[in-house]
């Protein structure tokens, strides 16, 4: 006897569509003029901040503006040429230690003009959680190192020393309830992106 889970399912492989070739990825991806202002236009557009500087050290003064309005009064930073931890992270066995971490300061690898990403991986890290529980979040990245597309972006990537890694673009947000954008709902309230020449 059959049953209705085998008689669905058989019904359902019957009338399956033809199978179709997938898109060629040998395309000319979306290209622009000024990657820099399409990246400034969407990251504000996501919620996030665009910062500039000639370097690390001119950008101390670029974010102190920054730092008097949040007032942060731990700083978790993996970029000291900018601005150093004021604890002593390398003692930090256990994620839980940063859950009071006001503001993270993350190097990116790489940012997309296309849609505001930057990636970031768990090298630049050293606690991945440290993205998603610190109240702000400060990346910088290289305009050298901004790309136009995914399809650029994904050309970048490889796999054979990473364990985790991830785009970012913007603060955390949400539109669930009543499609009304909330900013830093389940995660970092801002976003800033230090964008520097060198």
């Amino acid at each position: 006897m059959t049953s209705s889970r085998d008689e669905i399912l058989a019904t359902i492989k019957k009338n399956q569509p033809a199978p179709t070739e997938l898109p060629s990825l040998d395309q000319d991806w979306i290209q622009y003029d000024d990657p820099l202002l399409q990246f400034e236009t969407v990251l504000n557009s996501v919620g996030g901040r665009l910062l500039q500087a000639e370097n690390l050290s001119l950008g101390q003064t670029v974010i102190t503006e920054l730092l008097e309005t949040l007032k942060p009064q731990k700083i978790y930073s993996r970029v000291p040429d900018l601005l150093g931890s004021n604890f002593e992270d390398s003692l930090i066995n256990d994620p839980h230690q940063l859950e009071d971490v006001d503001l993270a300061i993350l190097p990116g690898e790489f940012a997309v003009a296309e849609n505001a990403a930057i990636w970031i991986d768990d090298q630049a890290m050293q606690h991945r959680t440290v993205l998603f529980i610190a109240q702000h979040v400060l990346l910088t990245v290289s305009k050298s190192q901004l790309v136009n597309n995914m399809h650029e972006a994904y050309d970048r990537l490889t796999w054979d020393k990473r364990q985790f890694g991830v785009f970012v673009s913007g603060p955390s947000k949400t539109a669930d309830i009543e499609q009304s954008l909330v900013i830093g709902a389940h995660g970092a309230r801002s976003l800033t992106v230090l964008v520097t020449k060198e």
